[in-house]
């Protein structure tokens, strides 16, 4: 097994990322969120989470350039592979410069999962959910989408990805393709 790797969890919307990252996070490795940089900000801004994360997303990227979420999400992971954490999970890289950024920066401990899921799957478990003050109808993640493909780059990490895990079925069908992975990763135990 490499030392100390850095598995990035990429996908659509309601593809399972967050289900990714939650069984990982059961495992003791701690995660860092690209979005949870995006939502602080509109929290702070005093903005809707559904409306406004869009805009401030590009106004952020405007200010500070297309790698802001990935320089500051970078600090984080730095300081979480100091106090030496075997893995350390990213959720939710979403630009092809970021996984650039980020294979310059950890080349040989970088990992890319992909969670991928059918379209209509995906639209309907990110309208049923209830996290928080996200709340997204259909229209808004096919929106969503698009935004994100047109203006994040977001699909070349997903095409680019080391490992798929396909999740058009149940959490124990997913959790077994996670277990594969890790597996073959060397991180089973």
């Amino acid at each position: 097994m490499k030392q100390n790797l850095v598995l990035a969890i990429v996908g659509m919307p309601g593809s399972g990322k967050g289900s990714v990252v939650a069984y990982l996070e059961r495992r003791g490795w701690p995660s860092v969120r690209f979005g949870a940089i995006v939502y602080d900000e509109i929290k702070r801004r005093g903005l809707d989470i559904v409306k406004d994360e869009k805009a401030v997303n590009k106004d952020l990227r405007d200010k500070e350039g297309p790698l802001v979420l990935a320089k500051r999400v970078a600090k984080r992971v730095e300081a979480l592979l100091a106090v030496n954490h075997r893995v350390v999970v990213l959720d939710g890289l979403y630009s092809w410069s970021e996984l650039k950024y980020f294979q310059k920066k950890h080349s040989q401990r970088l990992v890319v999962i992909a969670v991928v899921a059918n379209r209509q799957i995906r639209y309907e478990r990110a309208s049923a959910r209830r996290d928080g003050e996200r709340i997204y109808t259909p229209a808004d993640v096919m929106a969503r989408d698009i935004h994100e493909i047109e203006n994040l780059e977001k699909g070349g990490p997903i095409v680019y990805a080391d490992y798929y895990i396909q999740n058009n079925s149940s959490l124990s069908s997913l959790e077994r393709q996670i277990k594969n992975v890790l597996k073959d990763l060397g991180l089973s135990t």
